[in-house]
């Protein structure tokens, strides 16, 4: 293609030249053939891409194609139910309460209820209608050392940071919260003029960066967190140990990008790389955890404190629940964040291989909390992939409080999941610091989208509370949701996720499935102890085991 490439492009040239001796006018051809000779000569000669030098200018047709193959394949090949990592369906439906129009469908479902993982609510003869049910369920967030606990909605806006979004996004998010009475996660970057202008209640997430309660070192300044903190706005503070995008990871925010603005919100010098370290510098051990805690509920004047991580080794939380007995301090709530999690930017091989699913998740920590005679202290809230009435339900039936929602609620604000959050192309203006691209979202519509799909996805749970003949979220158990795990086999989430009796993780024998993670953990370390696994162990880790044993 070299070869002929130089042969087409000295015949284009000679061509040009020998018409335009004859008849001048056609010398403006140059116009056209000159660029397109001038491209495939660098391309003959640029050392960086072999398909384009090997086909000039032919060759960049393939870095077109893929560009414009999310985009084709999204709108002109994908079914409404096998999009990712939100389907069409799914999309359609936050759409369509966003902007208040008939979210009903016609036909039947398109899902395949036949297939392995198809997940139903188990409803009742005696249903009860939503019209003599609560619409606007809520949850009292704050233990027994908390002095301004929160009335909070049973579904809220999950951390997402300014700078990750937009100034407008962040204001419509925010306006919307006003308009609907729930509360707003700032994610760790801070608390920013477009968090407070709106007016709605704001829950500040602290990550291991401390933007906003820090000083220029990176370490923790109570004396900022003090100021913060007793803002109006701010109803709740969360610690961010991990997130389910990319847990144990931490990043770096390049100096370019540490504007006057910036520097003011988050507390750092402006002009200079800021690095968000995998953990945490102001404890480091599950017993000083605890107290970070407790000096952070004093200094915010009684606000409930709590934390947000995804599961990973499981030894750690048992050594947090150890560690909140041993000093007699809670957490107001704990925030559970699934490995399906989403972020603006994560290395593939965490976001795809890292951290538990938010079910396992949800159940595990509800199981320990209620194995340690605890959960009665802290509200569980759910984070990941939670866009229906259908999946509040859900994490509630397993155990969680409340939920937290971010690419649904942007989804709201028009999103259209071009997945460029991370390239600062984002076509809607919702993921994205470009000016120009940012005036595409308007703040006075977009939030009231926000407030209709919020209304709208919890009237949708609380009909299915009616439908399963309950009046309060609470009453939700596993019981109610059903599985398919197999072409003739289903089971209740009661089966997959069995409860433990409350306060059997605080005597001996405990729960078998429990008996490693509490051999393994202590109050004073986040590592696991050196207990030696036995060949029991192994037997009750290993499903396989027993048979192994049989067969020798």
């Amino acid at each position: 293609m070299r070869k002929a490439f130089i042969a087409i492009a000295a015949f284009l040239v000679t061509a040009t030249v020998m018409i335009s001796l004859a008849w001048p006018p056609f010398f403006w051809a140059f116009i056209f053939v000159g660029p397109i000779v001038i491209l495939g000569v660098y391309d003959l000669y640029q050392p960086k891409h072999s398909i384009v030098r090997n086909y000039p200018v032919l060759g960049r047709l393939r870095y077109l194609m893929e560009d414009l193959r999310p985009k084709v394949y999204q709108y002109f090949v994908e079914s409404d139910t096998n999009g990712k990592p939100f389907s069409r369906l799914n999309r359609s439906l936050i759409y369509q309460r966003a902007k208040k129009e008939n979210d009903t469908i016609p036909f039947g479902t398109q899902l395949d209820v036949y297939e392995n993982g198809y997940e139903w609510l188990s409803h009742s003869i005696a249903a009860i209608s939503h019209h003599e049910l609560d619409e606007d369920p809520r949850v009292l967030v704050g233990g027994p050392d908390c002095a301004q606990p929160y009335s909070a909605s049973i579904y809220n806006v999950s951390a997402m940071s300014f700078g990750s979004l937009s100034q407008n996004a962040i204001m419509a998010l925010n306006g919307g919260a006003k308009m609907g009475n729930f509360a707003h996660n700032t994610g760790e970057g801070g608390i920013s003029d477009y968090h407070l202008n709106p007016g709605g209640d704001l829950i500040w997430q602290i990550g291991t960066g401390y933007f906003g309660c820090r000083h220029h070192d990176g370490t923790f300044n109570f004396d900022a967190f003090s100021e913060r903190s007793k803002l109006e706005q701010v109803k709740m503070i969360e610690i961010k140990l991990s997130q389910g995008a990319k847990p144990g990871h931490g990043g770096i925010l390049p100096a370019r990008k540490v504007t006057p603005e910036i520097s003011r919100i988050r507390l750092v010098k402006e002009g200079f790389d800021v690095i968000s370290p995998p953990g945490h510098s102001a404890f480091s051990t599950p017993l000083e955890m605890m107290a970070f805690i407790k000096k952070l509920r004093e200094l915010s004047g009684g606000k409930p404190v709590g934390f947000k991580l995804c599961i990973g080794r499981k030894s750690e939380f048992f050594a947090i629940c150890k560690a909140m007995i041993e000093s007699n301090t809670y957490p107001d709530f704990i925030t559970v964040d699934g490995g399906e999690g989403g972020t603006g930017a994560s290395p593939q091989e965490f976001s795809n291989a890292v951290g538990m699913p938010l079910r396992e998740g949800v159940a595990f920590v509800y199981d320990v909390l209620t194995g340690f005679g605890i959960k009665k202290h802290i509200k569980i809230i759910a984070s990941g992939k939670v866009a229906s009435g259908f999946d509040l339900v859900k994490n509630i039936a397993l155990g969680a409080d409340m939920c937290n929602a971010a690419r649904a609620m942007m989804f709201a604000l028009g999103c259209i999941q071009a997945l460029e959050c991370n390239s600062n192309t984002c076509p809607t203006g919702v993921a994205t610091q470009d000016p120009s691209l940012m005036k595409g979202l308007v703040v006075d519509d977009k939030k009231v989208r926000v407030f209709n799909f919020h209304r709208l996805t919890v009237a949708s749970a609380v009909e299915l509370l009616g439908a399963a003949g309950l009046r309060h979220p609470y009453q939700l158990t596993r019981a109610y949701i059903n599985r398919r795990i197999a072409q003739n086999m289903t089971q209740s989430y009661i089966e997959t996720f069995p409860y433990i009796p409350e306060g059997s993780l605080m005597q001996t024998p405990y729960p078998l499935r429990f008996e490693l993670g509490m051999a393994l953990s202590t109050a004073s370390s986040f590592a696991p102890t050196d207990y030696k696994v036995s060949s029991i162990d192994y037997a009750h880790a290993n499903s396989y085991t027993d048979n192994l044993h049989q067969e020798h």
